[in-house]
This record gives C-alpha cells, sequence and structure tokens, in this order.
C-alpha cells in the first residue's frame, strides 16, 4: 500500500481516485477546487480530503492529477499552494491530464529542483474507461521512474506503456486524438450516407463493422449517433482544446495535420449549433443540420 493524493475530481479523476483506493488498496487524500466534492468522494471512499493541493501532497508517496488545461496543472503543481511545495524527496508526480508537450517538459524540469520526479500520464478510454478501471495511459519519463509507478497506475488502466522521454506521453494522445477525429468524421459521412441513400444503418454496420472499416467508434458509437443522441463521452469543447494542441505542436515540429485541422473546423461548427457538451459523435449533427 502506497500513499497517494489525487488532484482533479471531474467526470474522469472521480473514479480513477476511487479504483486507487478500492482497487489499489492504498491511503488516499484528495483535493478538489470544490470542496464539496471532495467531501462527497471522501464519504463514498472513505479516505481523506485536504484544502490544497500542498497539503494534500504532504509526505504522499505519489501524487495524481487529472484537471482542466496547462494553467490549472501548473497551478496545482508550482502555485502558491502547489503539491510540488510540500512533496517529499523521492516521491513522483504522476499527471493524467490532456495537457501540453511544453507543459509536461516545463513542470519535469521543476520536479528535478524539488528533488522528486514527475511523468506525464495522459489517458484514454473516456468517462466509461475511467469508471471500469480500463483506462490506456501513455507516459512519459525515465525507465526506473515508470517501473515504480506503474503498479499503483495499474489500478485504473487495462495498459500503461512507457512512450519515451518527459513529454512523449502528451505526444502519443495527441496522435490518439488526432486518429479519433478522422474516425468520427469518416463514421458520421459514412452514416450521413447511408440514411441519404435509404438504407438501414444497422444492417449496413453489423456487415461493414466485420470488415476493414470496423473501429471502436463504429461499434461504440453508431447506435447513438444513428439515434441522434450525444450525450455518451468526451464532450466537443474538450475535443476542441486537444486538437487546438495537436496543432500548436504540429506548427512547432512541422507535421503536416490537413483533416485534423478541417475535422477541428467542424467541431467549432458543432459549437456554434449549441453543441459544446454533446459528445465527440455529433459531427453527424453539423451534416444532418
Amino acid at each position: 500500500m502506497a500513499s497517494v493524493a489525487f488532484l482533479g475530481l471531474g467526470v474522469m479523476g472521480y473514479p480513477m481516485a476511487a479504483h486507487l483506493k478500492n482497487k489499489g488498496g492504498h491511503d488516499v487524500t484528495v483535493y478538489n477546487r470544490s470542496a464539496a466534492k471532495a467531501q462527497k468522494w471522501v464519504g463514498e471512499h472513505g479516505g481523506s480530503h485536504a484544502p490544497t493541493p500542498r497539503e494534500a501532497a504532504r509526505d504522499k508517496d505519489f501524487v495524481f492529477s487529472c484537471v482542466g488545461n496547462d494553467d490549472d496543472l501548473r497551478s496545482v503543481t508550482i502555485g502558491p499552494d502547489g503539491a510540488f511545495q510540500s512533496m517529499k524527496k523521492g516521491a513522483i508526480y504522476i499527471d493524467n491530464t490532456t495537457a501540453s508537450a511544453e507543459v509536461a517538459r516545463e513542470l519535469g524540469e521543476k520536479a528535478k529542483e524539488y528533488g522528486i520526479s514527475f511523468l506525464d500520464a495522459p489517458v484514454s478510454g473516456g468517462q466509461a474507461g475511467a469508471e471500469n478501471g480500463a483506462l490506456t495511459v501513455m507516459v512519459g519519463g525515465e525507465q526506473d521512474v515508470f517501473d515504480k509507478a506503474k503498479p499503483v497506475i495499474d489500478a485504473y488502466a487495462k495498459m500503461v506503456g512507457l512512450m519515451g522521454p518527459t513529454g512523449a506521453g502528451q505526444l502519443t494522445k495527441m496522435i490518439n486524438q488526432i486518429c479519433i477525429a478522422g474516425l468520427v468524421q469518416g463514421l458520421a459521412e459514412g452514416i450521413h450516407f447511408g440514411k441519404k441513400a435509404g438504407l438501414d444503418i444497422e444492417k449496413v454496420v453489423e456487415v461493414i463493422s466485420k470488415g476493414a472499416a470496423g473501429s471502436w467508434q463504429m461499434e461504440n458509437r453508431h447506435k447513438t449517433m444513428n439515434a441522434g443522441k450525444y450525450d455518451f463521452g468526451f464532450a466537443v469543447d474538450w475535443m476542441r482544446k486537444d486538437l487546438g494542441i495537436c496543432l500548436t505542436e504540429a506548427d512547432r515540429n512541422g507535421a503536416s495535420l490537413p483533416i485534423t485541422a478541417l475535422v477541428d473546423q467542424f467541431y467549432k461548427d458543432v459549437q456554434g449549433m449549441g453543441g459544446k457538451r454533446w459528445d465527440t459523435s455529433s459531427l453527424l449533427a453539423r451534416l444532418e443540420k
């Protein structure tokens, strides 16, 4: 059993922290910007809560975070009440936020100044994956640090891989989002085309999902897309944040991402339709408006 802090109890962090406590058997202290949510978590799962990241992280072996963006991450790590201020020497900070590779590298260097280690470890699998403890975790950092942290991360993951040095986890998550964007747009266009052609979408998907066109998106999203229901996963606002990170990094490294840039604009259209909190499969709604 390890002494653990978890910072950020959103739709992902809340169940992830619970798996660390209940499945992993760790002693968990939680922090959330809204204290009421932290109190609710403790009421359901035990453990304890703290008023600041600094207090939550004090004397912990591992500190996890899953927050909104780069600025939120800086706030809970190197801010005046940030976790780095109180972490003991040799402790490991594991960040599950989808953020930029730039901030991961920045915090990796800062961590060394405090005598601690840092892993960028964004996740994929959505809310369902978090609730089921079946996330894919893409990690950047040093091998020996990863080896120490992996048994703890395993509590909420089905796959954990070290992708390279600090920042490599975030870069891998960018690839994940790039691939999803193109897949969802293709699926939306396929369903849209099938409807216009007068085909039975369920029969079509039953057949083509077993061939080369098959994908997780097709298996898990075609029914809700076909029904015009878009409340089953990762929100459009968050996808636009992630694609923005991808496009910024592409500008930096010279990669060409024409489809990603186009789909990002399609998601902007969905936002304009009032779909900010719809899930990413709502690209179909744009075609059918």
